[in-house]
């Protein structure tokens, strides 16, 4: 404990960075509590080195309260903003584009669980059409869903 008394500056600046860290790797930025904190602990830890406050437990204390409310004052709504962005295109597939002779017969009609299945890269697919193909077609992948591949017939 004395360790950490007689260095309450670096004590207080790496309690901050590691916060700062567990809250972007660990936490994948989702809370907010531990950046404000982080940050509290890093500016604490720097007016205390500029002198600006006494290096007491109790200066800490109140110095980190003061601008954990502080910061999420001020960051709260630009960082809600920044998580609240969310992107609804579909990512792109490997496997779009992808041409392959049909196995067998697809029906579009059929329940998906019905529909024969193509194993490629170790997964075995269901063939999705939006009508019905033949074996032995020459077909192409339009879309990539879970577990399923929309196909259609490969233009020449």
């Amino acid at each position: 404990m004395e360790l950490f008394a007689n260095n309450l500056i670096e004590t207080i600046l790496i309690i901050g960075v590691i916060l700062l860290i567990v809250e972007v790797v660990v936490l994948g930025f989702s809370t907010f509590f531990l950046t404000f904190t982080g940050l509290a602990a890093i500016a604490t830890a720097i007016i205390m080195w500029a002198g600006l406050i006494p290096e007491t437990y109790a200066w800490t204390m109140i110095s980190i309260a003061v601008f954990t409310a502080v910061f999420a004052a001020l960051l709260w709504t630009k960082l809600a903003k920044l998580q609240n962005t969310v992107d609804y295109r579909r990512a792109d597939s490997d496997l779009v584009g992808h041409s392959f002779v049909l196995p067998e017969n697809v029906e579009a009609a059929l329940p998906m669980k019905e529909k024969p299945k193509y194993q490629f890269s170790g997964i075995s697919w269901y063939l999705n059409a939006h009508e019905d193909l033949v074996k032995g077609t020459l077909v192409e992948v339009v879309k990539a869903d879970v577990g399923s591949l929309l196909i259609r017939a490969k233009k020449a």
